[in-house]
């Protein structure tokens, strides 16, 4: 009775803080998750039956052959030892699922087969009763139903084709059914632990703080950048209520890191907003060389006897850009750095070698990552 007395305390409290709060905050349940709530990946072998002769070829996937025959032998159907069915509407396909947290049996998951032998499409095929299995090889879903493809292909006789998108890989709603719940550890333990999305320890720090305003001082530590250790109530009712009552704590966490992020494959930049840059010149053209390469013929005069010959002529042009230099200041923040690099006309290319010139002159004051 003292611990409900307390949460509805506890509730009245975070309802203040709520309406009170910053307009920037962010709630925990956006920052952080909490341990041993997760999702469990399942995978799964089976036969997708009742293809139009797009299935995979007898010959060169025996795997199949095999699977079928198993199969048939299950259902009370032997084929002797020296006869190869020859299939075109079977193909063997591997299954993925996501398996929830809290999922119950009776629930059901949608499922993606893929196949691995050389079915050209799943169009029209429907998947027989296939387990899906978890890391620790326990059967946690039963798997059947219609596939449901997106793409298609055609092929002709006189080997032209036509494709669109991806006709080998299907996904079937609520094609699997949970047969058992995954294992967690939300209700075992005297204490949840909160596990932040990106680690920072001034968020850490934060989010205890908020924590402990809105239920009580002690009731979140702080553990390292990543986690915070809340006390939380053993009754799995009290415990549900507890949880919510956290999600909901409002806080501003700290600011990211500064940083700038560089695709080298594709030229994009990002730019945190925390980044700065010393006192600096920089000076960036473009110098372009072209060659051109033109033939001329010489012929000789009638009747000399000579020969035509073909001689080349090349030309070479050089243009260099007259861009201007610019200085920046010390402190300069982000739209000063990306102003002075739009005035000079430098392209996002031209903006990742400036950045990493100034890197290493000293004078960006962030962390340059190039991915």
């Amino acid at each position: 009775m003292g611990c409900h007395r307390l949460l509805t305390v506890a509730l009245i409290a975070l309802a203040t803080l709520l309406a009170h709060g910053p307009v920037q905050a962010e709630r925990v349940k956006d920052l952080a998750r909490i341990a041993g709530v997760r999702d469990n990946q399942l995978v799964g072998y089976g036969l997708v039956v009742g293809l139009d002769g797009t299935g995979d070829q007898t010959g060169q996937t025996p795997f199949t052959v095999q699977s079928l025959k198993s199969m048939l032998n299950r259902l009370g159907i032997r084929l002797p030892a020296n006869v190869n069915p020859q299939l075109k509407n079977v193909a063997a396909v591997t299954l993925s699922a996501t398996l929830p947290p809290f999922a119950k049996p009776g629930q059901t998951i949608d499922i993606t087969a893929s196949t691995i032998g050389n079915a050209k499409s799943l169009r029209g095929g429907t998947l027989l009763m296939s387990p899906l299995k978890g890391a620790d090889g326990q059967i946690y879903a039963i798997a059947q139903g219609n596939v449901v493809v997106g793409g298609f292909g055609i092929a002709t006789k006189d080997g032209n084709s036509i494709s669109l998108n991806v006709p080998t890989v299907g996904r079937i709603p609520n094609g699997a059914t949970v047969e058992r719940p995954a294992p967690t550890t939300f209700g075992s333990p005297e204490e949840i632990v909160l596990n932040l999305h990106h680690p920072d320890f001034t968020t850490a720090k934060r989010v205890a703080d908020a924590i402990n305003v809105a239920v009580g001082r002690g009731t979140a530590l702080p553990m390292d950048a990543t986690s915070v250790q809340i006390a939380a109530p053993r009754d799995p009712g009290q415990r549900v209520d507890f949880v919510s009552l956290i999600e909901n704590v409002s806080l501003e966490p700290g600011a990211a890191p500064a940083r700038v992020i560089v695709n080298a494959r594709t030229g994009s930049v990002v730019i945190g907003s925390h980044v700065k840059v010393q006192a600096a010149a920089v000076s960036h053209g473009n110098l372009s060389v072209t060659i051109t390469n033109r033939t001329q013929v010489s012929q000789p005069p009638p009747f000399s006897g000579g020969e035509t010959i073909v001689i080349p002529n090349s030309e070479i042009a050089v243009r260099e850009e007259a861009n201007r230099a610019f200085v920046f200041g010390p402190g300069v923040s982000l739209d000063e750095i990306v102003r002075a690099v739009n005035q000079v006309g430098a392209g996002p290319s031209d903006l990742v070698a400036i950045l990493e010139a100034l890197k290493e002159a000293g004078a960006l004051r962030a962390e340059l990552i190039v991915i």
